[in-house]
């Protein structure tokens, strides 16, 4: 099982040398510099890749469930130039998130604003990123009669992220704690928007294009999809939330630093929900403080209100509702003509299911 699962990523690591040469191969097409050129490819190599590639993976797996056999290899590598558009994406706003929040590390190494040289350059390297995805797409997908539809989505789930990381900026400063502009409605519109759409939705949805699954003005399958993938979303940043807290690091592959931080997280928003004044107090006066004491105490004052009980609720009541949501889609066969490709229960399942109970 490791084995398969580790040769599907090899397969999908695969084709980003591809892509990166092309991308290389425009710079040099138009004379740029040589130092241009090997400025760029470190950009690519540094940021784009060693994440989980768990989003670009997502379009791959998707497009076959939907087309429901092995895909040819002109198939394999539009999909998988599609779920990479997601990785270069995602990498544009690591690059971008990791200045804004002054991080140090990502992925285990120092954050690209931070490795010598780079600082304030790496402004322009986000943008550069960016730009990446529709040079790819133009190249590739021009004459495809989906082709508009992309670039839409794209452009949309961008714009609704730069949103979402906006909301959360102004709410939650490191730098200046107020609890009082926390909640759990605004805790959820930050998820939705920073996390849901880019990180779930666009990758089913670029597969659903890609596969000729077309809009309709009833029971319109991309609204669908969208009603499903958001709350699966939601529930996955809520897990995070609480495995920041919850997960021993040598599990979490990380220490969690949400309280120190600041963040807008699930778990202080639900304790400032339920919490008595006394308890508000301990929040106010600990909640985001530098301090190990003070991150102590509000672990404690968690474990009081039974954060771990609460969460267990949640979940069970998340994956009934996604399970709910799931059984909407009709099952298969239902008014469908020879040849076309309908949307499947099983593209959701296969998100849920990794998702569920998950421990990292």
């Amino acid at each position: 099982m490791a084995d398969a699962k580790a040769q599907k990523r090899q397969k999908f690591e695969s084709v980003f040398p591809v892509l990166r040469d092309e991308l290389l191969g425009y710079l040099k097409q138009e004379g740029m510099p040589d130092d241009a050129i090997t400025w760029f490819q470190r950009n690519l190599d540094y940021n784009v890749t060693g994440g989980k590639l768990n989003r670009g993976m997502s379009v791959v797996d998707s497009v076959e469930i939907l087309k429901g056999r092995k895909l040819t290899d002109d198939e394999y590598f539009k999909a998988a130039l599609l779920g990479w558009g997601v990785e270069f994406l995602q990498a544009y706003y690591l690059v971008s998130d990791d200045m804004m929040d002054q991080s140090i590390t990502r992925r285990g190494q120092p954050c690209w604003y931070r490795v010598e040289g780079v600082n304030l350059l790496a402004i322009n390297d986000a943008y550069l990123l960016e730009g990446s995805i529709y040079y790819l797409l133009k190249k590739h997908f021009r004459s495809e009669p989906y082709y508009v539809y992309l670039l839409d989505v794209f452009h949309d789930t961008t714009f609704q992220t730069d949103i979402g990381q906006l909301i959360d900026l102004i709410t939650a400063p490191e730098d200046n704690v107020d609890l009082s502009k926390f909640s759990l409605a605004k805790h959820q519109k930050i998820v939705i928007f920073k996390t849901a759409y880019y990180s779930f939705y666009l990758p089913v949805a670029l597969a659903m294009y890609m596969c000729g699954i077309p809009h309709s003005s009833t029971n319109d399958p991309y609204e669908l999809a969208q009603k499903i993938l958001v709350p699966l979303g939601e529930y996955f940043q809520v897990q995070d939330d609480f495995l920041d807290f919850a997960a021993p690091p040598e599990v979490l592959g990380k220490v969690g630093t949400d309280i120190i931080d600041n963040k807008c997280s699930w778990c202080v928003n639900t304790a400032l929900a339920i919490a008595t004044p006394a308890q508000r107090k301990v929040l106010d006066e600990n909640y985001g403080v530098k301090d190990k004491a003070a991150e102590a105490r509000v672990k404690a004052l968690y474990e009081e209100i039974g954060i771990r009980k609460r969460y267990a609720e949640y979940e069970e009541g998340a994956y009934e509702r996604i399970i709910g949501l799931i059984e909407t889609i009709p099952t298969e066969g239902a008014d469908v003509g020879a040849g076309d490709v309908e949307l499947k229960r099983e593209v959701f399942k296969v998100f849920l299911d990794k998702i569920y109970k998950r421990q990292k």
